[in-house]
């Protein structure tokens, strides 16, 4: 049997499980502390909200029938479509006693302790892109990433049983772990997959799977949440990898100097595309060391740790963002999170479109990568300070939309710098340093947030980044090239 397009039926299984990695990654944000509204009314209504005053309390009542009793004298109501409608406080860090919802600093609170429980993750999640690049270069593409999926998977079925922060915390651990892989995983798959034209579009269907994980978290997993709750919605979405497992083991066989069901015509696609030498069998790739002692490398580790923190903050900070600032509800946030990552998918595929265009118009490879680059960058600056300009959280989100829009379109690009300076096993071991990079860099920019108790002036920091990654890209890279060994 012979499959046409198989590289594309590849790339399109790790899009998959990206999106799966995002649903994963986005539970504890989305579901962390949300605003959930209550129409005050003399009874119950199924399927509604509903707030009954009795003395000097308020008995609540879910659609799904679920009641607690809150103090009137600590609840906030406002007028709404010609209703009297009660804000609660709900979510996971309020049922495990993590948070007092009656606690007026509970808004802050549970920014700073979203914030600590991310910097356990990414403490994970970097350590995990250094040993994951080395596990990929090791066992190869298919078994890495049935491990990293199976360690992930796991990890957030188990954080239902959570029973406070330290479990909570462990269990997301674990999770960052398991989510790293995919990352220098995916650039060393493309490098293997796709000649060396189609590498920075491959990179860009890839981390727009990523967008696409981030577009639909929040109406999936926000939707789970108020049907069936909190514990439901991890096991839920942490089962969704381990099926995945299934059709990646039968489909990615072999490589594509050996698949069985490659035709002819694509395997020399591929492999007449790709500039590197045909690798031994004896060769380890290069150590940490020898690949640090290389300036042009130090292009994608500092690049990545100036740049990636801008996305990360987003990512953990945006659910908490629009109901602090702009008091929108759990529904309305669900449906207005996943705006800005419809900007990132895109600037994601364009970002790869546009370094393969320039390449196949006769440019250097050199060119087109540093091109994309200042080009993406030119977009976040200006998005970035419209965003938090704005009054209305219409306008931010569109704005927000265009910020990380221009991050993908510079990110792809950055990301496939390692398969553009080496080969073989070289390629995820960098991958793997910038991963790291990466993580310390929004470790630091997380632990630099609990600071600032202003949302406009820590979204406006994240602007500056962008000329620091530059010059971090432009003054060790040099010219984009195979690195002689």
């Amino acid at each position: 049997m012979k499959i046409k397009g198989l590289r594309w039926i590849i790339i399109g299984l790790i899009m998959l499980i990206t999106v799966i990695n995002y649903l994963d990654r986005g539970t504890l944000n989305y579901m962390w502390m949300a605003n959930v509204d209550y129409t005050v009314g003399k009874a119950a209504t199924e399927g509604q909200n509903t707030a009954v005053r009795s003395g000097n309390d308020y008995i609540l009542t879910s659609g799904q029938g679920k009641q607690m009793t809150v103090p009137a004298s600590l609840v906030k109501l406002k007028d709404k479509d010609g209703k009297t409608i009660l804000t609660n406080k709900e979510g996971i860090a309020i049922d495990l006693g993590i948070i007092d919802r009656h606690d007026p600093q509970a808004s802050e609170k549970a920014k700073d302790l979203l914030g600590l429980i991310t910097i356990f993750f990414m403490i994970a999640y970097g350590v995990s892109q250094l040993v994951s690049g080395r596990l990929y270069d090791k066992f190869g593409c298919r078994k890495g990433f049935v491990g990293s999926v199976l360690v992930w998977g796991l990890a957030d079925a188990l954080a239902a049983a959570s029973r406070g922060i330290l479990s909570l915390t462990f269990f997301r651990m674990m999770l960052g772990l398991g989510e790293a892989g995919p990352w220098p995983g995916t650039t060393k798959s493309n490098a293997e997959w796709f000649p060396q034209k189609e590498r920075a579009f491959a990179q860009g269907l890839f981390g727009a799977a990523a967008s696409l994980g981030s577009i639909l978290a929040p109406v999936i997993i926000l939707m789970l949440f108020i049907a069936f709750g909190w514990k439901a919605t991890f096991v839920t979405i942490g089962s969704l990898g381990l099926i995945w497992i299934i059709p990646w083991m039968i489909i990615n066989k072999k490589g594509p100097k050996e698949h069985p069901w490659i035709t002819e015509a694509e395997r020399d696609h591929i492999l007449s595309g790709q500039p590197e030498k045909v690798e031994a069998p004896e060769d380890k790739g290069k150590s940490w060391g020898e690949l640090l002692r290389e300036k042009k490398n130090w292009s994608v580790i500092l690049g990545r740790f100036f740049l990636d923190p801008i996305w990360w903050m987003f990512v953990t900070f945006l659910p908490l963002y629009l109901a602090d600032v702009f008091h929108l509800n759990i529904k309305e946030v669900a449906f207005s999170a996943w705006v800005p990552y419809v900007g990132a998918a895109l600037g994601s595929i364009a970002g790869g479109w546009f370094s393969g265009w320039l390449i196949n118009r006769g440019h250097t490879v050199n060119y087109a990568r540093k091109a994309a680059m200042l080009l993406g960058g030119a977009i976040i600056i200006p998005s970035v300070l419209a965003a938090i300009s704005s009054s209305s959280p219409v306008s931010a989100v569109i704005f927000m939309a265009f910020v990380l829009g221009g991050f993908q379109f510079f990110i792809v690009n950055l990301q496939t710098i390692p398969s553009d300076l080496h080969r073989g096993k070289s390629v995820g071991a960098l991958a793997g340093l910038g991963g790291a990079a990466a993580v310390l860099g929004t470790i630091l920019a997380i632990l630099f947030s609990g600071y600032i108790t202003n949302w406009i002036l820590l979204f406006s920091l994240l602007a500056a980044l962008v000329p620091l990654s530059w010059l971090s890209v432009f003054l060790t890279v040099g010219e984009i090239r195979q690195i002689d060994d």
